[in-house]
């Protein structure tokens, strides 16, 4: 579902919840007078366990997608400092390695911001923007390898090989926290609960010859806003809700040590 607008997997979730729930009306409404007391109690019973599942349900996913969103945050802070560092330690490699070091980060750190803006469903330009990723990386490590057989001192072309590795691996992280999505099965068993619960509403109120419709669609509203948050938060470069690139940026503004 990823390649879908989230606004319209919502939009279409609210309408089907209430055309459910209509024809839980008419169907209620028709039984009404064949039914007794003690079933219609019976109904009520089982409308609320059921709204109660869907609560659960609402929470347990909204938690994952939370944890997905926090993961992608912690991911970007984590390679942000790491570039940063790295900055910090070309200063530590030999004089005639570090000019061209510090151009490459520049490349690199533009190139980062660029993806990090991108769509993962662009993924001809995300295929072309890594290649370019991976080409500077190698680059970086052929002048950590030369730097290496200069200088093999561990405090100082040895601390550049080990940020430059954490570099390399913390931009690895964040690329496999971007493929971690909530499953889809589980937001489909959400939407299968909260459809099923508009039509059990929609039926006990037929039963009980009343509609209660401004409350009802409060509620259905509600919730549908609620799966558009869950929705919105597991899917990073897209939607509202996006991982803040700022602190990436401030690397590029920032003057070069």
């Amino acid at each position: 579902m990823y390649d879908y607008s989230s606004l319209a997997i919502t939009s279409v979730l609210f309408l089907s919840i209430i055309l459910v729930n209509e024809i839980g009306f008419r169907l209620g409404f028709i039984k009404k007078n064949k039914t007794d007391e003690d079933s219609k109690s019976l109904t009520n019973s089982v409308q609320g366990s059921i709204l109660g599942l869907l609560a659960l349900l609402l929470g347990f996913t909204f938690s994952m997608s939370m944890q997905r969103y926090d993961n992608r945050c912690q991911a970007l802070i984590a390679e942000t400092n790491a570039i940063g560092t790295l900055l910090l330690r070309v200063k530590l490699l030999p004089t005639q390695y570090q000019v061209t070091s510090n151009a490459l980060l520049g490349e690199y750190i533009n190139l980062r911001i660029a993806i990090g803006h991108t769509d993962l469903t662009q993924r001809s330009q995300r295929q072309a923007y890594n290649q370019q990723i991976n080409e500077i990386q190698n680059k970086l490590w052929s002048i950590a390898v030369a730097a290496a057989q200069d200088d093999p001192r561990p405090v100082t072309t040895g601390t550049f090989i080990n940020s430059l590795n954490e570099v390399i691996d913390s931009q690895g992280r964040r690329n496999a926290f971007l493929q971690l999505h909530v499953p889809e099965t589980v937001l489909l068993l959400l939407f299968l609960i909260f459809i099923i619960s508009g039509g059990v509403l929609g039926y006990s109120s037929g039963l009980n010859g009343r509609r209660i419709t401004i409350p009802t669609l409060i509620v259905f509203f509600l919730i549908t806003l609620i799966v558009f948050l869950i929705i919105d938060l597991d899917r990073p470069k897209r939607g509202l809700i996006q991982v803040d690139q700022s602190l990436m940026e401030e690397l590029q503004i920032s003057p070069a040590p």
